[in-house]
């Protein structure tokens, strides 16, 4: 820590009243104080001159002490205090806008705002030590804050309450920032870059004119601002980086720093539809994307030779619905990969300064930064800041002053700075790397740019802002700017940036013509690493038959043996010790395992396999109906016990956490984890299904349809607890009718599951499959606790899962009735078929509903050719699953639906009208 740190946060009185402490005893006081009384002595007794004026050199006169000037002190003070206010708010005069608006914002920091004047300017201050280091006059303090922290670069940090950190960054501010001067070759490479950024732009904009590209003109110093950001992170240990962003500037991205080939990119300019790798399956339709959505994996190499991975996230134009994704992939490298050393793998994302400002994934993605589930060893925020948002004013689409603000709330530094400046740039780019690796800590810069074109290419920007756009018309681009920069400091030769700018856009030419005259590309799905690469991907006969996911009784055993064994000492509350002893005893006397053992015993198993297992939910721990305390807590001092971690010596632990009350950006997270790890079950549970509506932009935009346009396969588990007990329109219903509609191509599995031991199978079905799907569990609630939702332990010894279960009870030739069915109804018709000893009426399970396993249920139906089929749901019939079956079975099959009455709500808020229903409902079913 710096040594003047106490005194640059001090106020006059304070300084006054330590001063008379240290004229009666120096001791008394801080060293850091004693330091600065002895320089304002000094300059007291000695004057500028250095006359004592009969005053000894110990600040005493004729053996008495020296009385403390209240004026000199007051000086001191307010120059002290100036400085502390230039370091919170002199970003408030920084020039960062290269259109030169002004913020509005009143900054108070003139001399007379402190009670000084230029009069004071060429006196010497004792308070330069804390700027400079030394005794300074007024007038060189002023100069030096001026540079620091009004110059190109506006500085955000004054708020970090960690004294650490923020002493780290005010020396990198102040000492750095005043001597900064990148080398030539530093100079050379950001010319380079600037040029390819440019020239890209301006070959794609005149060679495909009204194309939209979602240019980055006006904001080229990105790619500059990318390449220091890589280069710097892979010199200092950073072996993989992942980047997030939206569209604008992605095809500048890709090309110039993610190295795609040119070819590639103008290709999908021409026209020209890529084909398909051989091993894509053709029952499942590979739509692809838009050139500006797509991910791309690469190797860089950095000017001193430093190999790093890159990786591009692919993400849809719901802006900011990456972040959590990008966040969850690199959790998933620092944990399966990195063991855990965040200084190893790096996040970027790339924001705009409307939809970081706007986006409410910001916020969510941004609070879980520090979170044990979520921290990824801090991330860098780059915002494109254009100052504008499609056709909103900043004015009217942020009430923050800056669209940044967000980052207070984890006292995140941020950097702002001028795009026509990339020197300013590299610095803060250089020095974001630098704090993310000293203290594993997120950290902004926001480049205040502009756009040159509208919102896509095709619009026309001055309709809304027309003097801003003539304005920016008239403005030369950065490369021009620096380059003129440059020649005029006698840096880089004018010859130099010509010659770049015309070998490149012949280069440019050369990829154009080549395309013209090429075959289609190969399309080629992001390859993440070698795991992903030995899975293949799925097709249709896979759904035929579920593969083998048995386990040998001897680890079942010891997985029991870990779910019934506490450590010595571990106090658990009575109602777990009840629980594990019906656990016991349940398996001991019926020889049967009820949901709850069944699930921990799945989890176990994959754990001993090696496999990782992650769950994250707002109440997973515990399970949100009390029922899987896969976390025990000591009753007495709250330590906690995981079970299923101690089955045998070397298995993998188990990560379970509960997370913060957030769904859209914990889903994200989960399903990036997932995307990073071919070989981990990654499980999201809401704590009442109907939660995930919160995450719906990623439903729809990452889980349904990544395989199909981009090629990605995921295994991320949705557990979504479902079923109607009367708990109104808001704990009933996970919607099951929304995923059904997203389902198509084989692309995700939707079930909802009746017996332990098929939550057992399906769980590991997930990884036992040489490919990978997104599995959508409509899973149960009061279910957990019914009396026959239990297994034998057998039948988790042999098979695998049933997608379908038939009727043992039923005599088939005496079949008047079929009920289709699946969840938690089943149970309701169960009993009333057993009461009843209804024979007449058999029951049909579709435990599986995407890919629906016709083949499976036409084999069941064909035991009952006499009988009449109906579809049971406790839904309403415009909900659940009826319109899905329709579909699937098609319209002429003459099956009949018994269900609720269409309505707008899920489900009655009065318990007693819901009893109705579902009586009524029962009753239908076996008129």
């Amino acid at each position: 820590m710096d040594q003047y740190s106490y005194i640059a946060n001090a106020d006059v009185d304070y300084i006054s009243d330590l001063y008379d402490k240290y004229q009666q005893d120096p001791s008394s006081v801080d060293t850091s104080w004693q330091n600065f009384f002895k320089g304002y002595d000094f300059s007291v007794i000695y004057g500028e001159k250095g006359a004592t004026n009969g005053v000894a050199s110990n600040g005493t006169s004729n053996g008495q002490a020296k009385p403390a000037d209240a004026g000199l002190i007051a000086k001191e003070g307010s120059v002290l205090s100036l400085i502390k206010a230039y370091r919170s708010r002199g970003h408030l005069l920084a020039k960062t806008n290269p259109l030169g608006y002004d913020r509005n914002v009143e900054a108070r920091l003139t001399l007379e705002d402190y009670k000084l004047s230029e009069k004071d300017l060429d006196t010497v201050f004792e308070a330069g030590h804390f700027l400079l280091g030394r005794s300074a006059t007024l007038r060189e303090i002023m100069a030096a804050l001026e540079k620091i922290y009004a110059g190109n670069i506006g500085f955000e940090y004054m708020y970090v309450r960690n004294m650490e950190e923020k002493e780290w960054l005010r020396n990198q501010i102040e000492k750095a920032a005043l001597v900064f001067d990148p080398t030539k070759e530093e100079k050379e490479r950001i010319l380079k870059k600037l040029n390819e950024a440019v020239t890209f732009e301006q070959f794609l904009h005149t060679k495909f004119l009204g194309q939209k590209r979602f240019s980055l003109e006006g904001g080229e110093a990105t790619i500059s601002s990318l390449d220091t950001i890589i280069n710097t992170s892979a010199d200092m240990g950073v072996k993989e980086v992942m980047i997030g962003m939206a569209h604008r500037g992605r095809l500048n991205v890709l090309v110039n720093i993610m190295h795609k080939s040119y070819d590639e990119i103008i290709s999908g300019f021409v026209g020209q539809v890529p084909e398909l790798e051989d091993n894509l399956p053709n029952d499942i339709n590979f739509g692809g994307d838009v050139k500006y959505h797509l991910g791309y994996s690469s190797t860089h190499v950095t000017p001193k030779g430093t190999e790093v991975s890159l990786k591009l996230a692919p993400n849809p134009s719901h802006l900011e619905t990456v972040n959590p994704v990008v966040e969850g992939f690199v959790r998933s490298r620092a944990d399966g990969i990195f063991e855990g050393d965040y200084d190893k793998v790096m996040p970027i994302l790339i924001h705009g300064d409307a939809a970081v400002a706007g986006q409410g994934i910001v916020y969510e993605v941004t609070q879980m930064a520090k979170l044990p589930a979520y921290k990824t060893g801090g991330t860098i925020h780059f915002v494109i800041n254009n100052q504008i948002g499609f056709t909103t004013d900043a004015a009217e689409g942020r009430s923050a002053i800056y669209c940044t603000d967000i980052a207070k709330i984890i006292d995140a530094p941020v950097f702002h700075v001028n795009g026509d400046d990339p020197e300013a740039v590299m610095f803060v780019s250089k020095m974001a790397v630098e704090y993310r690796q000293e203290f594993n800590q997120d950290v902004f810069i926001n480049m205040l740019c502009y756009r040159r074109w509208g919102h896509n290419e095709s619009d026309e920007p001055a309709f809304t802002q027309p003097t801003m756009y003539s304005q920016i018309k008239l403005h030369k681009n950065v490369l021009e700017l620096y380059n003129e920069q440059l020649v005029s400091r006698g840096k880089v030769d004018a010859k130099l940036a010509k010659g770049m700018e015309a070998e490149f856009k012949q280069f440019l030419q050369d990829r154009l013509d080549g395309v013209k005259q090429a075959e289609a590309p190969v399309f080629h799905p992001l390859k993440l690493d070698e795991d992903w690469k030995a899975l293949r991907y799925g097709s249709a006969e896979d759904f035929e038959q579920s593969p083998d996911t048995s386990v040998s009784r001897e680890n079942l055993d010891k997985i029991f043996k870990a779910l019934t064994t506490l450590p010595e000492g571990f106090k658990p509350l009575k109602q777990i010790d009840k629980l594990i002893s019906d656990r016991k005893k349940l398996l001991e006397e019926n020889g049967q395992v009820n949901w709850a053992t069944a699930e921990l015993m799945a989890y176990g198993s994959l754990l001993m396999e090696g496999k990782t297992v992650r769950m994250t939910g707002q109440d997973v721990q515990r399970g949100t109906f009390s029922h899987r305390h896969a976390v025990l807590h000591d009753a007495e001092n709250n330590k906690t016990y995981t079970q299923i971690d101690h089955i045998e010596e070397g298995q993998e632990q188990m990560q379970i956490f509960n997370s913060l009350l957030s769904e859209y950006g914990v889903l994200g997270f989960e399903f990036g984890y997932s995307m990073a790890n071919a070989h981990a079950l990654v499980i999201w549970e809401a704590q009442f299904g109907d939660f995930a509506n919160g995450a719906q932009i990623i439903i729809d935009q990452f889980v349904s349809s990544c395989e199909s346009k981009w090629g990605l396969q995921n295994g991320l588990v949705m557990l979504l607890p479902h079923g109607y007990e009367g708990q109104g329109p808001e704990h009933s219903n996970a919607r099951p009718e929304r995923f059904l509609q997203l389902c198509g191509d084989y692309n995700m599995v939707v079930a909802n599951v009746t017996t332990p031991a098929n939550i057992f199978h399906l769980m590991r079905r997930q990884l036992t499959w040489d490919f990978r799907k997104p599995l959508v569990i409509m899973s149960p609630k009061s279910m957990l606790r019914h009396p026959l939702n239990v297994s034998p332990l057998e039948d988790l010894t042999k098979g695998g899962f049933r997608e379908v279960i038939g009727d043992s009870y039923v005599n088939p030739k005496e079949v008047k009735k079929v009920l289709l069915c699946t969840g938690k109804v089943y149970y309701d018709l169960l009993d009333k078929q057993q009461k009843d000893q209804r024979k007449d009426v058999a029951i049909v399970r579709v435990e599986q509903l995407h890919p629906l396993p016709l083949k499976q249920i036409q084999q069941e139906l064909g035991k009952y050719a006499k009988a009449k089929v109906y579809w049971v749901q406790e839904e309403p019939k415009n909900m659940g699953y009826w319109s899905f079956i329709l579909r699937e079975f098609g319209c002429g099959v003459g099956m009949e639906v018994i269900s609720r009455k269409t309505s707008a709500s899920p489900a009655t808020g009065f318990l007693k009208t819901h009893s109705e229903e579902q009586a009524a409902l029962i009753q239908e079913a076996f008129a």
